[in-house]
């Protein structure tokens, strides 16, 4: 039976990105420019289109025009592209510029029969009127109606990509978080009470009978410790580093079990530049000397074993323990933490399997090949 660990991240959905496209130019104008136009009306009315300038009436004009054919285009438009933009992004662009080219034919005629009724333009003359205004009206509005759009479009997308980007330095800031937060975990279980009275009753046994290896014991303790504390910020380290680290870990843990601790590492040369996360391999190790060594009367053996295939490196780190799932594993256990690295390092591309063949437990790591910047 095989249990594994795996996620990936989703990207916005299509909801979010139609909400981000409504401009707010857009809203403003529910309420201004039916006001605009209503002055307009108001205007003529009341005043006259003697009692005011050419320019006054030319401005006049233009305003009821752009009122009258800005609104409808700006909903209309709107509209489509909440509908086509996911299905297509040069059908909405065409059906945008259809869209512009009706209402700006319905809004010059709907401005020239407001100015016949306002007695502006003689009564009869609206075929006239149209064709010398259209025209104008149909290249304004194309022109300003899809520079709009395309402004509109590159906005959301510019926003679009502001969010992944952020959402990318905050799954960063995590993954500094839990490093940060293994190597603490990590440093507080070498540190731990027990663990350091052990080691130096270890050393105290081995100084009149063995002064060498009592010697080397405390610098693989010492060093041990620092690794733990001075790691890298990358997120990454070369697996010849790593190793080192798992073997002073076992080396250190030896002078404790003696024969009960059995191991085995298998690395090939080719693999030590290999980028892996740090601790991530020493967790596995530590999690075997933790609950299947420490418990069991005749201990137990330990094979750590690396290879590369497909672009891919994989460690697996076996013991002849009873076994267990990562269903039973809590976020707050060193595997927990470790899964939760891996997800945050490598995506749903970082794996950690569990898996039993025949008496052997093996647990196994399993990502892409990153270069260590």
């Amino acid at each position: 039976m095989i249990s594994s660990v795996s996620t990936s991240s989703q990207p916005p959905s299509a909801g979010t990105r139609k909400k981000a496209f409504i401009p707010t130019v857009l809203k403003r104008m529910v309420w201004l420019t039916p006001a605009i136009a209503a002055f307009c009306v108001a205007l003529f009315l009341t005043v006259g289109e003697t009692r005011l300038s050419e320019t006054g009436v030319q401005f006049l004009h233009a305003l009821l025009f752009s009122t009258l054919i800005g609104v409808p285009s700006a909903f209309l438009v709107s509209w489509i592209h909440m509908q086509f933009e996911e299905i297509s992004p040069w059908l909405s662009f065409m059906l945008s510029a259809l869209a512009l080219g009706c209402t700006a034919a319905a809004g010059a005629a709907a401005s020239i029969l407001i100015l016949i009724w306002v007695r502006i333009i003689p009564t009869g003359s609206f075929q006239i009127a149209f064709r010398h205004s259209f025209p104008m009206s149909l290249v304004i509005t194309l022109v300003v109606g899809l520079s709009i759009i395309a402004y509109e479009i590159v906005r959301s997308k510019l926003h679009q990509a502001t969010l992944e980007l952020r959402n990318r330095e905050i799954e960063q800031e995590r993954a500094n978080k839990l490093l940060a937060e293994a190597r603490l975990s990590s440093l507080e279980s070498r540190i731990h009470p027990h663990f350091l009275f052990n080691t130096l009753n270890s050393i105290a046994a081995l100084i009149p009978t063995d002064p060498p290896r009592a010697e080397d014991t405390v610098g693989k303790l010492a060093s041990l410790l620092r690794f733990s504390l001075n790691v890298n910020q990358s997120s990454l380290v070369f697996l010849a580093v790593e190793m080192k680290v798992v073997r002073d870990y076992l080396e250190i843990e030896a002078t404790r079990f003696g024969s009960r601790l059995r191991c085995q590492i298998n690395v090939p040369e080719e693999l030590r530049n290999a980028a892996v996360p740090p601790l991530a391999v020493q967790t596995l190790v530590e999690n075997v000397v933790k609950h299947v060594v420490s418990k069991l009367p005749q201990g137990a053996s330990i094979r750590v074993t690396a290879s590369r295939a497909n672009g891919r490196i994989r460690v697996e780190v076996g013991d002849d323990g009873p076994g267990f799932s990562l269903q039973d594993i809590t976020p707050e256990h060193g595997l927990g933490n470790l899964i939760t690295r891996l997800e945050l390092l490598f995506g749903q591309d970082g794996q950690l399997e569990v898996k039993r063949m025949d008496s052997e437990n093996i647990v196994s790591l399993s990502f892409p090949e990153r270069d260590i910047k």
